[in-house]
């Protein structure tokens, strides 16, 4: 069955189907290295910011682009702080640049050829890494289909003002609910982002 249509026998989901369109998940398709670098530097910022941090990390340290795991390790804190990068992200940089160069980072290829939770596992060993950023590794870069992101705070808030519910749900319930959705969590996580997006109205 089509995934929109799929997600249509859920009224609320054939609501935001209506009003946003038919959305796709993306498929960055990149190297985990890169992804996860560029997720580091976002945690915790807004975009903008975050943005011009790692763009500031591309320039001054990659001399234009992303430095490669051992330019990265050898960069002075200094230099990292200077970036506007965080201590804590600084540790969580050097320790992905760590597990790429001794090959315990799994390459997109490897990844491919892992499921979810397997991978959710493996790249939660990195510091700073857990498994809100590997779901995103998961939607966004590898394009998987059945994704839900259950304690995502956008996800959660997209969710109470779509069912207009007057808390946001708990993870666990919020799981539990979206097994509805299955195969297509991930397409009915978008659609939740962008309720929580516009839902300026909605109070917690």
């Amino acid at each position: 069955m089509n995934k929109h249509l799929h997600l249509s026998q859920d009224p609320v989901m054939a609501g935001l189907i209506t009003r946003f369109g038919k959305l796709r998940v993306p498929a960055a398709q990149r190297e985990p290295y890169e992804a996860l670098c560029e997720s580091i530097v976002y945690q915790q910022l807004h975009a903008k910011a975050a943005a011009t941090i790692f763009g500031r990390l591309v320039t001054q340290i990659g001399n234009g682009v992303l430095p490669a795991p051992g330019a990265l390790l050898d960069a002075p804190d200094e230099a990292l702080r200077a970036a506007g990068i965080s201590r804590n992200k600084i540790a969580a940089l050097r320790d992905l640049a760590r597990h790429a160069q001794d090959g315990r980072l799994p390459t997109l290829a490897d990844c491919r050829a892992l499921d979810d939770e397997t991978l959710i596992a493996r790249l939660s060993d990195i510091r700073g890494i857990g498994r809100w950023t590997v779901e995103m590794f998961l939607i966004f870069t590898l394009g998987r289909p059945d994704v839900l992101p259950a304690g995502d705070f956008g996800v959660r808030r997209g969710y109470a003002i779509a069912y207009s519910q007057s808390e946001m749900p708990a993870p666990k319930a919020l799981a539990l609910a979206g097994e509805r959705w299955a195969p297509h969590r991930s397409l009915a996580a978008l659609y939740l982002w962008r309720v929580a997006d516009g839902g300026k109205a909605w109070k917690a």
